[in-house]
């Protein structure tokens, strides 16, 4: 975790990967996983924050279809837990990776190279490990408030560009942390700007309702000299 860690600290991020076993269909098929490390244009929700009166503050976030034309994926890995072995790496053809997929980005990894990829294969096949992730680096984005009624306000983030892919884990945990971390990391900063702004706002709007007060006051007062 340590390591993982200092990646994330570094501008690493992760998120979850949909990846299932391929239906084996010939001795050339064995072993072999397919997902898709992201999905294009749908958005999804990246973190929730709700205020102590009830007010939600949703951030919502979608990749470009286009977002890893210019990506480094040069020698993507396949590891366990974002460290350690190497199961698959796209260098020496074991990973293909295919951005141009109409759905996202696409995943396929042959596992049947070594003894502890075979291994890694059963238990994904068995439903052992049922989680995958992907980490890379945002290189561009953009950020937009889409919606903001009395109940809350949602913000979606746009990953634009990609700038390197690093690589697809099998994780151990039931539910991915690195993504909840990194994700948390990203909004922290993201929850900050909007609280801040959220209390110029409101001063602004206090500001504006005290010089009403004395413009008030004054008018009184001056109706009050004049019936003098």
């Amino acid at each position: 975790m340590d390591k993982v860690m200092n990646k994330i600290e570094n501008g690493r991020e992760y998120r979850d990967l949909h990846i299932e076993v391929k239906e084996i269909t010939g001795e050339a098929d064995e072993y072999r996983v397919e997902g898709y490390a992201s999905t294009y244009d749908q958005p999804y929700t990246l973190y929730k924050y709700n205020e102590d009166d009830g007010y939600t503050v949703e951030v919502q976030e979608q990749v470009d279809r286009h977002a890893f034309d210019k990506s480094d994926m040069s020698d993507v890995i396949m590891q366990y837990d974002h460290q350690g072995r190497v199961f698959a790496r796209k260098s020496n053809g074991t990973l293909d990776i295919n951005e141009n997929d109409e759905n996202g980005l696409y995943i396929n990894a042959y596992l049947g190279g070594t003894e502890s990829g075979r291994q890694l294969y059963e238990e994904i096949k068995g439903g052992y490990t049922s989680k995958m992730s992907f980490g890379f680096t945002v290189k561009a984005d953009t950020f937009e408030q889409t919606k903001a009624d009395k109940k809350g306000e949602v913000w979606l983030r746009t990953i634009t560009e990609v700038g390197k892919v690093y690589d697809v884990s099998a994780v151990s945990l039931p539910a991915n942390d690195y993504t909840s971390i990194s994700a948390r990391k990203y909004c922290d900063g993201v929850i900050a700007d909007i609280e801040a702004e959220r209390q110029r706002q409101a001063q602004e709007a206090e500001e504006l309702r005290l010089k009403e007060e004395k413009r008030n006051a004054l008018e009184l007062r001056i109706k009050a000299l004049r019936k003098e």
